[in-house]
């Protein structure tokens, strides 16, 4: 058995428990270049989020994985102090996304130069991605990253895309963690894919987020029969019939070991009032996992899907 590296430190595998796997607590969509910590009052951050994770935890949930990266909001301290007042396993990340949200250095620095940061992040501890990119020095926070996170651009691969991704595969295969992908499109996953494969990492250290927005089916086959994760991460009351029917082409297929459920819900936007508008946390499990009943998928499924998958997909052996 592994271990889950969570905000609070290691915990094993599974103690992780039922886990949304793609969600926010907050972003800032800023940009590299604008983004600083007194643009927010992480009390208030933290006021506001705190009920959203309490009902969540009222409903069974114990894990969260927070998808938040550098320079789009990522706040290790926040997190921290929300894991301590729910008792929820929470986990943040390292990596890099895609412009307008990437520092200077990423377009400077060599694909083992990004890799060494990431390393560092995950085995030592989050830096200060906003001290980084100012001033070169590095400030570290007393948390662990339990995951890369990473974007690919539509389509092919642009060539600091390419280094993040290669730089990323470097990193999983000297920690063992995994790899979240924004992608969302079908032949940018693929070269995703393709570059994974050619670093020599074990495809299912990749979970090709939004997958759900991916229309071709033939896409999502491929996906799976290379061995990745597909994360169906954009449930909500207007795409339960999608959903729906994707659930039921990997369990027909027999992929039910691969996939992920999650609502990319949240989050605290930080050029709102107050947050602006934060859509909750609970209803995949107030409203679509009931829904997964009545349509016959057995409960040994269903914690296969919310249980046993994030424990496998986010563990470190």
């Amino acid at each position: 058995m592994g271990v889950i590296r969570t905000v609070l430190g290691d915990i094993p595998s599974d103690a992780f428990g039922m886990a949304l796997t793609h969600e926010h607590i907050m972003c800032d969509f800023i940009g590299a270049d604008k983004i600083d910590r007194t643009r927010y009052d992480r009390r208030e951050v933290f006021e506001v989020m705190l009920p959203f994770l309490v009902e969540i935890k009222e409903l069974g949930v114990t894990g969260f994985v927070d998808c938040t990266p550098a320079f789009i909001g990522r706040d290790p301290l926040l997190l921290l102090n929300l894991s301590k007042a729910t008792g929820i396993h929470i986990l943040t990340n390292t990596g890099l996304y895609k412009e307008p949200y990437l520092p200077k250095y990423a377009f400077e620095s060599t694909v083992d130069e990004l890799a060494e940061i990431w390393v560092s992040e995950i085995e030592e501890g989050v830096e200060d991605e906003i001290v980084r990119a100012r001033w070169g020095r590095v400030e570290r926070y007393p948390v662990k990253a339990g995951f890369i996170k990473i974007a690919v651009n539509p389509g092919r691969l642009l060539p600091v895309q390419d280094k993040i991704v290669r730089a990323a595969a470097r990193c999983s295969l000297s920690t063992e963690v995994a790899i979240v992908c924004h992608t969302g499109e079908g032949v940018a996953a693929l070269e995703l894919l393709k570059v994974v494969e050619q670093e020599g990492l074990d495809t299912n250290r990749l979970i090709v987020a939004h997958s759900d927005a991916i229309e071709s089916l033939n896409y999502h086959a491929e996906i799976l029969q290379r061995g990745a994760w597909v994360s169906y991460d954009g449930i909500s009351e207007t795409t339960v019939d999608r959903t729906l029917k994707l659930v039921d082409f990997i369990v027909s297929n027999g992929y039910e070991k691969q996939v992920l459920l999650s609502q990319d819900a949240g989050w605290y936007n930080v050029s709102e009032q107050g947050g602006g508008k934060i859509r909750g946390f609970s209803y995949i499990i107030k409203e679509f996992l009931p829904l997964l009943q009545r349509e016959g998928y057995s409960s040994k499924l269903i914690n296969k899907i919310f249980v046993e998958n994030p424990s496998r997909a986010f563990e470190i052996k």
